[in-house]
């Protein structure tokens, strides 16, 4: 019963600290407040004749809560929690309970009940250790606090298959009383930090949708040029680096023969060609309309144009929704020359090559040498 009353109010407290925009984490968690709650209410009717039903599910809601904890962690990680991940371990619980007399056994099933609630934690400490951000204080406690109730209930369970339920070292250590005061525990510890989890997990998500282009999903203009500038600024950019721009050829006559959706299309293989064709170091992002722009670390000149050109290949491989090919694209090409320069005038110099690009009839990438650009700026810019 004092477990019951401390997880209902976690419950009313998550409600009522609620946000208008909660992360996918927090639903999670509140979800396995619920079940906490209601299998162990559950669990109050042993001993009576609604036994025979409330215990199995006492059981399986209780496995789902745990297997909730687990879903939530996921997410911290930006990985897929669907609410089929509860059903297996939670059916699988209530069966092992039904087949073993739970109308006068308390503690039907109970090495099965054990064994799931045990590796439903031990995944939820897994994943809140590598949870994002990897250095967060906060998801690495309750990492180790999850940790500690996994062997905790690694423990019980191995005590459990040893000599059952009514042996002295687990009915001291492992009985219901222990179990709660692990429960209580693991429950407050994660009450207490779900907001501010919560809230870091939807400044990353804002801060991502911010610099992101709702089409593509490539950086925005603004976000590309913050983080280009910042790389040329650091000591590693003494290995230089080369930048693309790139236009997507006769766009609007995409669009005024095939529609907006058609262009949509395009934008969208065009940027998966690109993230395809680069590595996960490598800026890409949307400069303005059909033009996109690369920044690459450490690329020289001619693996630069060798990208662009794979990029082609790629884009001219895919099938556009209509049946239609996807346009041809021009390239300029240029890399950081002997004194590295700024990226405004990296961008100048490749928007003159891809001024050459169009002028000499599109569909081709064209490199502006940089020791010649460095040397006379005003011949190659437009």
């Amino acid at each position: 019963m004092v477990l019951g009353l401390v997880t209902l109010t976690l419950i009313v407290i998550s409600y009522l600290s609620s946000q208008r925009k909660r992360s996918p984490y927090a639903g999670w968690w509140r979800a396995a407040l619920c079940l906490f709650f209601v299998g162990n209410a559950a669990f109050l009717l042993n001993g009576t004749s609604l036994q025979i039903w409330a215990n199995p599910v006492g059981k399986a809601l209780v496995v789902a809560g745990a297997f909730c904890v687990w879903a939530g962690a996921r997410t911290l990680r930006d990985r897929r929690a669907s609410p089929w991940l509860l059903l297996p371990g939670s059916l699988l619980s209530a069966l092992a309970a039904v087949l073993n007399g739970p109308d006068s056994n308390v503690w039907s099933g109970g090495l099965v009940y054990l064994a799931l609630t045990t590796l439903a934690i031990t995944l939820a400490a897994i994943e809140l250790w590598f949870a994002r951000p990897a250095r967060s204080r906060i998801t690495k406690f309750l990492s180790v606090t999850a940790a500690v109730t996994a062997v905790y209930y690694l423990f019980r369970t191995a005590t459990y298959a040893i000599e059952g339920p009514d042996g002295e070292v687990f009915r001291t250590f492992f009985g219901y009383a222990p179990a709660a005061l692990m429960h209580l525990m693991l429950l407050v510890s994660v009450s207490s930090t779900m907001n501010t989890l919560s809230n870091k997990q939807l400044i990353r998500r804002l801060k991502e949708r911010a610099e992101r282009d709702h089409l593509t999903g490539l950086l925005n203009r603004g976000a590309f040029l913050d983080l280009a500038a910042r790389h040329l600024v650091r000591p590693a950019s003494d290995r230089g680096a080369a930048l693309i721009l790139a236009d997507l050829d006769n766009f609007k006559a995409v669009n005024d023969e095939h529609g907006h959706s058609a262009g949509d299309a395009a934008l969208r293989a065009f940027a998966v060609a690109c993230t395809s064709s680069v590595r996960t170091t490598d800026l890409v992002g949307r400069y303005g309309g059909e033009e996109f722009i690369l920044f690459l670390p450490g690329a020289t000149q001619q693996r630069a144009e060798a990208i662009a050109s794979e990029i082609s290949s790629r884009l001219s491989a895919m099938e556009a929704p209509d049946g239609q090919p996807f346009p041809t694209v021009s390239y300029g090409v240029t890399s950081t020359g002997v004194e590295a320069p700024d990226l405004a005038f990296m961008i100048n110099v490749a928007d003159a090559a891809l001024y050459s690009a169009k002028a000499q009839g599109r569909n081709r990438v064209v490199g502006a040498d940089p020791v010649q650009a460095e040397s006379d700026v005003d011949k190659i810019t437009p």
